[in-house]
């Protein structure tokens, strides 16, 4: 589906639509999610900037329901990969088929995979060799497969959202980096504190959920996406998030010296694009007009945590990504001076 351009009093609608979104959406996903507001905004932030999105935690802290519950929320084609380590790509992009015709003769017909669908839930993705998780690459940077020399198109809007278990849990396989900087973002999920634990136990074992009712359309969101990317920013806000994604490489002059000893290998210019483009949604959901040094600064962990490579050095230290991160938010000013 496509969208035409919008007029300033169509973009002045849409703004309004998504400020006054968030609640409705928060109430929503209520009915089914306890507590991970942060998650919740994160993987917002990731729909309404087009962006796709990693979902990281251990078994049972609702990954998967979150990822469909949002794909009702905005009323979009959902499909569920559930990635194993017998899939093979064709399983995810289609196949073709030899089929007899009505008129006796026999031909070859494309039959499309799970992954023609606007939300795709690549459910466990890192218990998939990396050669199956590849065939996610094209659709997720063109948004189409090619198949036996064919290019096929993907409807739009297109998301890929994958869970995947802590890479050092037995039977995974860890994530290409070419696609884990395919990812906007790579939430962490964590345990809930003990009272919305109890929340979920008490309500989960006493009544079945409410039915999520859809809020959005295809067409919506796709004028999401245009109304993000014309949020402005100004050139100081831009350049620290340049700053920020350029100080996570060793070996460059003006690079820190604890990302030389705990870094080595870091983001790239993709990395800068998201939290600018991130920062935009999120100043838009928050009601703002446009983006402040505060929103690049929420987005560092997400943007980062799954761009930078530590070094042996740092692991043998047990310092973690999510250390350097916070280093890095403390020792990269906002100005550039």
């Amino acid at each position: 589906m496509t969208v035409e351009t919008m007029s300033l009093e169509e973009e002045a609608r849409v703004v309004e639509q998504i400020r006054t979104g968030r609640e409705q959406i928060s109430r929503e996903l209520s009915k089914v999610i306890v507590g991970q507001q942060d998650v919740i905004e994160q993987l917002l932030i990731c729909l309404f900037a087009g962006g796709h999105c990693l979902i990281t935690g251990a078994p049972g802290l609702a990954k998967t329901l979150l990822v469909s519950s949002v794909a009702r929320v905005f009323h979009l084609h959902f499909q569920r990969i559930q990635f194993t380590p017998d899939l093979m790509p064709a399983d995810i992009t289609g196949t073709e088929i030899l089929e007899q015709s009505e008129d006796g003769r026999r031909q070859l017909q494309f039959v499309k995979g799970p992954i023609f669908a606007n939300v795709i839930l690549a459910d466990e993705i890192n218990r998939t060799p990396p050669k199956t998780q590849a065939a996610l690459l094209e659709a997720m940077q063109e948004h189409q497969v090619t198949a036996t020399g064919r290019r096929h198109k993907l409807e739009e809007p297109f998301f890929v959202l994958a869970t995947q278990n802590p890479i050092e849990m037995e039977g995974t396989y860890p994530l290409p980096e070419a696609q884990l900087d395919r990812f906007m973002f790579n939430v962490m999920i964590d345990y809930l504190p003990k009272e919305d634990e109890l929340a979920v136990v008490l309500r989960t074992t006493s009544s079945r959920p409410e039915a999520i009712e859809p809020l959005f359309t295809g067409e919506d969101v796709i004028r999401f996406h245009e109304a993000v990317r014309k949020v402005p920013i100004a050139n100081e806000v831009g350049a620290y998030a340049v700053r920020l994604s350029a100080s996570t490489r060793p070996g460059r002059e003006g690079t820190p010296d604890f990302i030389d000893n705990w870094v080595s290998w870091g983001a790239g210019t993709r990395a800068a694009q998201t939290l600018v483009l991130g920062a935009k949604a999120r100043a838009l959901l928050n009601g703002k007009a446009h983006v402040s040094m505060d929103d690049i600064r929420a987005l560092a962990h997400p943007t980062l945590r799954h761009r930078v490579l530590l070094s042996y050095k740092a692991e043998a230290e047990g310092i973690t990504i999510e250390n350097v991160i916070d280093q890095l938010l403390s020792n990269v000013s906002t100005s550039a001076s």
